[in-house]
């Protein structure tokens, strides 16, 4: 059954503004849309996910999509919903982001170039070096009026609430992006750009630059900005962006970020990040309501999104990495952890140090438990092995003479001690 693309982004309540004429055109033929990329770091992160889904869906509504990375435009930065200049990249550093950023959309997209609707990644820079400041301001600069440019709400934040002002760089930011359409328009047939609220203005610049030098008709569609139920910056947290690049934020800390949000969030997320079917999803809210304590929203959007992102192996992994903090995993799922992976399950967690000699001299786990200072004596892990509170690794201890050999390290360094359900050790061999 065919999908009609503006009533998907109505249901997953991803639909701001469209301009009168943008549902006719997509119900009437195949077409071309565009997002804007920002390539300012070499990994997307889930504040651009929003805009990455909605060329998702617009593909699987049968349309073609088209995502332009900003390395014109990401050398000069947008001021919307910006109270300061940002730092300006190198041609070098904005080619390396490029060719990043590419690997990841490859996850989202179908890029085959056979197909009507084939994702197609271009870089504004391919088009806008070839102009020079005099042809630019004369070709194009003269469609616009400098009235038009500071009526922008983006522009009027900046001269209105920052000290710093508004520098001419950032100013022509508009005319560059709404040049991107009109390029665009000619090259690709493109007739439809989408972006969250805050480029609304830039948008439509766009759509005035192919109306006044082209005649063409040509549309945009925005989607809510995405804000934490705080009101907090989505994507943000206390260590910084939520990263798709695993050297940045680990598979288990991304899939932890979406276990850890809210109802409410959970349920707002997994209708835009997911393609879950809006019935299913509701079936889904519904048994969440009845048993809130399972957080089945959030189990589930972590799953879907983290295969997404990471594949369905990083999902296996952070779940397991879950439960054997929860102690509800086994000696085997420990042992097959990663170094990385272990180490964020087990921040906060009391370290101790111990010589790897003492372990490869097989000494005894009385010994070396008391010895490191993790318990204060001798005496007192006789009792917990008798009282059947000590495990090693997830494995209970029994023996008191029970000693402790380099095979049982994990990841060749780690021993993980466990005192109770829930209370944790980690002995770091070097």
């Amino acid at each position: 059954m065919k999908i009609n693309f503006i009533e998907e982004l109505k249901q997953r309540g991803m639909l701001h503004q469209v301009m009168p004429g943008a549902e006719e055109l997509l119900n009437k033929e195949v077409t071309t849309a565009y997002v804007g990329i920002d390539p300012t770091a070499d990994s997307l992160h889930i504040g651009h996910l929003v805009s990455v889904m909605m060329l998702r869906h617009l593909q699987r509504a049968g349309h073609r999509p088209i995502a332009v990375l900003g390395g014109a435009t990401g050398m000069i930065g947008d001021p919307s919903m910006k109270s300061k200049e940002r730092n300006l990249l190198d041609l070098d550093t904005l080619r390396h982001n490029q060719q990043a950023i590419a690997a990841q959309l490859e996850r989202f997209l179908d890029f085959d170039t056979k197909s009507a609707t084939g994702a197609k990644l271009l870089n504004n820079y391919d088009w806008m070096h070839e102009w020079s400041f005099l042809d630019f301001i004369r070709d194009i600069g003269k469609h616009i009026t400098v009235n038009y440019m500071m009526a922008k709400d983006s522009v009027q934040r900046r001269l209105d609430g920052s000290a710093a002002g508004l520098s001419f760089t950032e100013f022509s930011y508009q005319l560059l992006q709404g040049y991107d359409f009109l390029h665009l328009y000619r090259t690709e047939g493109c007739k439809l750009q989408m972006g969250g609220s805050d480029q609304w203005g830039n948008i439509t610049t766009g759509t005035e630059l192919i109306r006044r030098i082209d005649q063409g008709d040509a549309f945009g569609i925005t989607c809510p900005l995405i804000t934490k139920a705080d009101g907090g910056k989505f994507g943000k947290t206390e260590s910084g962006n939520v990263w798709l690049d695993s050297r940045y934020t680990s598979p288990y800390s991304f899939y932890q970020f979406w276990i850890n949000t809210g109802d409410d969030e959970a349920y707002r997320y997994i209708k835009i990040f997911t393609e879950l079917g809006i019935d299913e999803i509701e079936a889904l809210h519904k048994e969440h309501l009845e048993a809130p304590h399972k957080r089945l929203l959030q189990q589930r959007l972590a799953q879907e999104i983290t295969t997404m992102v990471h594949g369905a192996d990083a999902v296996e992994t952070a779940e397991s990495a879950a439960r054997i903090l929860f102690g509800q995993d086994t000696h085997a799922a420990l042992m097959a952890l990663d170094e990385a992976t272990l180490l964020e399950v087990m921040e906060g967690v009391p370290t101790y140090n111990v010589a790897r000699s003492t372990i490869e001299a097989q000494t005894p786990v009385v010994d070396l438990l008391a010895e490191s200072g993790v318990f204060a004596s001798k005496g007192e892990v006789r009792k917990l092995i008798t009282a059947g509170g000590l495990s090693i690794n997830k494995e209970k201890v029994t023996d008191p003479q029970a000693t402790v050999t380099p095979e049982m390290l994990v990841s060749g360094k780690y021993l993980l001690v466990q005192r109770g359900k829930k209370n944790y050790y980690l002995l770091i061999a070097e």
